[in-house]
C-alpha cells in the first residue's frame, strides 16, 4: 500500500518519484481519479484490475525481456533454461 510520509505524497503531486513507494502512491491516485469519475461497482474495479494487469505485461514485454536477455549473454543463462545442461 502506498503509505507514505506526507513530505513524499507532496513530491509525486511535483512529478517526483524517488522510490517505488511513491510510484505505487502515484498509481493509487490516478485509481482514485477515475474512481471518482465511475460508478462504484464490480465493471470498474474489473476494468482497472483489467488494466494494471495489461500495463504490467507490456513493461515487461518492451523493457524487461531485453533487459533480462541481456543479463544472460553477460553473465549466462541458469537451468533449467540452459541448454548446456541438458
Amino acid at each position: 500500500m502506498p503509505y507514505i510520509p506526507v513530505s513524499e505524497r507532496t513530491k509525486v503531486t511535483n512529478g517526483h518519484m524517488p522510490n517505488a513507494g511513491c510510484l505505487n502512491y502515484a498509481t493509487h491516485q490516478l485509481i482514485d481519479l477515475y474512481l471518482e469519475q465511475h460508478d462504484n461497482n464490480y465493471q470498474v474495479y474489473n476494468d482497472i484490475i483489467g488494466v494494471l494487469e495489461c500495463v504490467k505485461q507490456e513493461l515487461y514485454r518492451r523493457k524487461i525481456v531485453d533487459y533480462e536477455q541481456l543479463k544472460i549473454v553477460q553473465n549466462g543463462d541458469c537451468a533449467p533454461y540452459d541448454v548446456k545442461h541438458h
